[in-house]
C-alpha cells in the first residue's frame, strides 16, 4: 500500500489571479545607492586582517596572542588580571564548557596528580575529543537554529524525522568538520555534496521554522516562511538583523530593502521535502526490488482497499479543498504541467493539505465500510514478511526545480504588494552586482543556494569567521567580544577587543577553520585560566568585566544542570542519537501534540539534548531555568534568577529521586562514620572534601535529620539535595 493515496484532479483552469499580482512590473531605471563614508566604515563589514599582538609590560604573564591583546586594553585602566584558578576549578570549568557535565571523581584525581607542565592542555585534548563534545556544543547551535521536534502554532504537530538533523550537528562537531563546510551545508548541502546523506540531512537548518499545516492563505504562509529563512541566515551566518529591512531600508545599518530580497531571492524556489531518502543508490535498488515484488502479490487487496476507502477520501478532499482561497483550488486542481515556478510553490505548500495517508482516511470510516476495511488489512498483513522495512528519511528543503519564481521587493513587506524584481544578491554596500549563479552538481535545483554559500565560506568575507569566533567566545566567557553575537549592525554592541576579534578570526581561517583548534586556542590563554576571583578596585574601574580582569561566574543552563545531576546520581544514559525522548513530566500537565506516557527508564534518563522539543510546551526543568522560545533564533540565552528555580529543584520528584540514588552510591560501602559519608558526598557532587565548617555542619545536619526521617539514607538524601541545590553545583566558576 502507497503510504499516500492519490487524489483526483478537479480541472485545469488557469491560476490567473496569482498570475496576474505575480507579473513582472516594467523595468525602472535605478540610481545606485549612494552610501556615506561613515556607514562605509562600519566596523563589521571592514576586511578581516590580522594585526600583530600589542607590546605589554606584564609579558610574563601572556601565554598566548589572546592574552596581550587582552592585557593592553587591561593595563591601559591600570587593572591587574587575576592570577590562575586552582586545578580544581580549571578541570570543572573545562569539562563543564566543553562536555556540559562536571568531571568524575577519577578524572579529579588523575588531573591533581598530573604536574607536568602540559596536564592541562592534556585534558583539554580529551575533552575535546569526547563524544559529549559534540553534544554539549550542538545545544547551543540547535538554540541558533531554532531547532524543535514539532511544528508550533495551534496543532503543533510531530515532526517525525527532524531529529536527524540534531544527530548530525553532533557528529560534526565530534568529528571537527570545518565551519566553512559546515555552513555549505546548511545552506545548500543537497546542491553542492550530492550523494552525500550528512550534507542532505543539514538542509534541514531552514526547515525549522514553526509552521501552520493547515494555513488556508498559501500564498501568504509562503512569504511568511521565506521571511524566516532569510532573517535566520541573517543573523545566524552574517550576524546582521537583515529582516530590519522588509519593509524599508534598514534605519540604522547600510542594508537596503532591495538587500533584503536579493537575499531572499537565493530561497526563493526551495520548498519543504520530509521524505528525503538517505540510502545509497544500491540499497534503494534493493528495496525497490522488494517493493515492486510486494506490491504484485497484493495489487489485489489493495485495490479494493482503495475502493473502500475512495468515498471517504473524496468527501474528505472536497471538504479540505473548499478551505482555500479560489486562486489556490485553481493551482491544486489545474494539470501539472500548465504550473508555473510560482505555482508551483504554492502547490507544494498546499499538497499535503489535500493529499492524506491511509491512516487518515481510515479513521473516517464507520458501519461495514470500516468492519470490511478491517478484514481487508488482516489480509494484506500476512505478506508483511516480503514487505521491505521503510527506508532512513530525512526532513530538510530541496529546490522545487531548476527554474526559479521571481522575487520582488514588498511594499510595506506585504505579500501581495510587489514592487520591482530583483535577482539574487549581497549586501549592497559590499558587492552591488547581481550574484554570479552556475548550474547546481545535483542536476535538480537552480544553483541559487550554492552561490550564497559560496560566498559566505570566502576567506575575504568580512562577517562569517568573525560572526562564529564570536559565538565560541561567548560561550566561553557568557559575552562575546561583542557582545550581541548576533547583531554586528549600529544597535549591537561594539567589540571591546576588535583587533582580537579580527587576530583570532584570521586564525579560524588560515586552522581551516576548526572550531576544535579554536576551543584549544581559547582554553589555553591565561585569559581563560584566570580566576573568577571579585576584586573590588578592579570592579571599580570596570564594573562588567568587559575587559576580563576576571573569568565570569554564572549559572549552567537547564540542560547542563540536569545532565550533572543524572550523572552525579550514577544514572545518565550515555546512549548518543535517535528520535527524542520523552522525561516524565509533573502531575497534571498536558501538552498539545502529546507526550509519549510511560517511557522505559533507561531512556528517559539520556542528555537533555536528546529530549523532545514540543514547541509549545517546554521541557517544565528547561523552561524554568530560561530555555529559549523555539520558534525562533537565539543568539544568547536569558539568565535570570527566580524563585521558580528554587521551587524547580526543591520540588521536583525526579530531583528527589536522584538525590536519593547518589545517597545510595554514597552508602555503597558500609561501616562509614557520618564524617566519611559527609566527604565522600562532597568529593561526588563538588570534586573536593569539604572544609572543616562545613564537615562539622554536614554531620550534625546528618545526625539531627536520620532521628527525624527514621533513617540513614532519607537523611542522607536530603543532604545530597541540598548539594545538589547549591550554588556550587549549579553554577560555573
Amino acid at each position: 500500500m502507497m503510504s499516500r493515496l492519490r487524489w483526483p484532479l478537479f480541472g485545469t483552469l488557469l491560476c490567473a489571479r496569482i498570475a496576474a499580482v505575480w507579473a513582472a512590473p516594467p523595468a525602472a531605471t535605478e540610481k545606485p545607492k549612494e552610501f556615506t563614508a561613515q556607514q562605509k566604515r562600519w566596523w563589521a563589514i571592514q576586511p578581516l586582517s590580522k594585526p600583530g599582538a600589542p607590546a605589554v609590560r606584564q609579558s610574563s604573564w601572556a601565554r598566548n596572542e589572546i592574552d596581550a591583546f587582552i592585557l593592553a586594553k587591561l593595563e591601559e585602566k591600570s587593572i591587574a588580571p587575576n592570577p590562575q584558578a586552582d586545578k580544581l576549578t580549571l578541570l570543572r570549568r573545562a569539562s563543564l564548557v566543553l562536555t556540559g557535565l562536571p568531571p568524575t571523581p577519577e578524572k579529579v584525581h588523575a588531573f591533581l596528580a598530573d604536574n607536568s607542565p602540559k596536564a592541562f592542555e592534556k585534558v583539554v585534548d580529551e575533552l575535546l575529543a569526547s563524544p559529549q563534545y559534540g553534544e554539549r556544543w550542538a545545544r547551543h547551535w540547535l538554540d541558533l537554529a531554532r531547532y524543535a521536534d514539532s511544528e508550533g502554532f495551534k496543532a503543533d504537530e510531530t515532526r517525525p524525522n527532524v531529529w536527524r538533523y540534531r544527530d548530525c550537528v553532533i557528529r560534526a562537531l565530534n568529528n571537527d568538520k570545518p565551519y566553512d563546510r559546515f555552513v555549505q551545508e546548511q545552506i545548500a548541502g543537497d546542491e553542492m555534496f550530492p550523494g552525500n546523506a550528512d550534507a542532505l540531512v543539514a538542509t534541514g537548518f531552514n526547515r525549522h521554522f514553526p509552521d501552520e499545516s493547515n494555513a488556508a492563505n498559501i500564498h501568504q504562509r509562503r512569504q511568511e516562511l521565506l521571511n524566516d529563512v532569510t532573517d535566520v541566515v541573517g543573523s545566524t551566518m552574517m550576524g546582521l538583523t537583515v529582516g530590519c529591512a522588509r519593509c524599508h531600508d534598514h534605519k540604522f545599518d547600510p542594508i537596503l530593502q532591495k538587500d533584503y530580497y536579493r537575499l531572499q531571492s537565493f530561497f526563493a524556489n526551495t520548498r519543504i521535502e520530509d521524505e528525503l531518502h538517505l540510502e545509497s543508490p544500491e540499497r534503494r535498488a534493493q528495496y525497490d526490488a522488494r517493493l515492486k515484488t510486494w506490491e504484485a502479490k497484493t495489487a489485489g487487496i489493495r485495490a479494493q482497499i482503495d475502493n473502500v476507502l475512495k468515498p471517504a477520501q473524496d468527501k474528505h478532499y472536497a471538504e479540505r479543498l473548499s478551505r482555500f482561497p479560489e486562486e489556490i483550488q485553481e493551482v491544486i486542481t489545474m494539470e501539472s504541467a500548465r504550473r508555473n515556478a510560482f505555482q508551483w510553490q504554492m502547490y507544494q505548500k498546499a499538497k499535503t493539505q489535500v493529499i492524506f495517508t491511509e491512516a487518515e482516511v481510515a479513521g473516517l470510516l464507520k458501519g461495514e465500510a470500516k468492519a470490511t476495511y478491517a478484514e481487508l488489512r488482516k489480509q494484506l498483513a500476512a505478506f508483511d514478511s516480503i514487505k521491505p522495512a521503510p527506508l532512513p528519511i530525512a526532513q530538510g528543503m530541496v529546490d522545487e526545480s531548476a527554474n526559479a519564481p521571481l522575487t520582488h521587493t514588498l511594499q510595506a513587506g506585504a505579500y501581495n504588494s510587489p514592487i520591482a524584481e530583483v535577482q539574487p544578491g549581497f549586501l549592497t554596500i559590499l558587492d552591488l552586482s547581481d550574484a554570479r549563479i552556475a548550474p547546481a552538481l545535483n542536476g535538480k535545483s537552480t544553483g541559487r543556494r550554492t552561490a550564497l554559500a559560496q560566498w559566505l565560506t570566502r576567506a575575504d568575507n568580512p562577517l562569517t569567521a568573525r560572526v562564529m569566533v564570536n559565538r565560541v567566545w561567548h560561550y566561553h566567557f557568557g559575552r562575546g567580544i561583542a557582545a550581541s553575537p548576533s547583531d554586528f549592525g549600529n544597535m549591537g554592541e561594539r567589540p571591546t577587543h576588535r583587533e582580537l576579534l579580527d587576530a583570532i578570526s584570521s586564525q579560524f581561517i588560515e586552522d581551516g577553520w576548526s572550531l576544535k583548534k579554536l576551543h584549544k586556542r581559547i582554553m589555553l590563554s591565561a585569559t581563560w585560566q584566570q580566576s573568577s576571583q571579585h576584586r573590588a578596585e578592579a570592579a571599580e574601574a570596570d564594573p562588567s568585566n568587559k575587559l576580563l580582569w576576571r573569568y565570569n561566574r554564572r549559572r549552567l543552563e537547564g540542560e547542563a544542570i540536569r545532565d550533572s545531576m543524572l550523572q552525579t546520581a550514577g544514572l545518565l544514559n550515555t546512549k548518543m542519537y535517535g528520535p527524542g525522548v520523552f522525561p516524565p513530566l509533573p502531575p497534571g500537565m498536558t501538552t498539545r501534540g502529546g507526550w509519549k506516557p510511560n517511557e522505559a527508564v533507561p531512556e528517559t534518563v539520556r542528555r537533555s539534548i536528546y529530549t523532545f522539543v514540543r514547541r509549545n510546551t517546554r521541557y517544565p526543568m528547561f523552561e524554568a531555568f530560561d530555555m529559549p522560545d523555539t520558534h525562533e533564533s537565539c543568539s544568547r540565552r536569558n539568565v535570570t534568577v527566580s524563585s521558580m528555580q528554587a521551587l524547580e529543584l526543591l520540588n521536583n520528584e525526579l530531583v528527589v529521586d536522584w538525590s536519593q540514588h547518589l545517597a545510595k552510591r554514597v552508602l555503597n560501602d558500609s561501616g562509614m562514620s557520618a564524617h566519611a559519608q559527609v566527604e565522600r558526598a562532597w568529593r561526588m557532587v563538588h570534586a573536593r572534601t569539604p572544609s572543616a565548617a562545613e564537615a562539622a555542619k554536614a554531620t550534625a545536619f546528618l545526625d539531627k535529620q536520620t532521628q527525624l526521617a527514621g533513617s540513614r539514607e532519607a537523611a542522607l538524601t536530603d543532604l545530597c539535595h541540598m548539594l545538589l541545590n547549591s550554588n556550587e553545583f549549579v553554577y560555573l566558576n
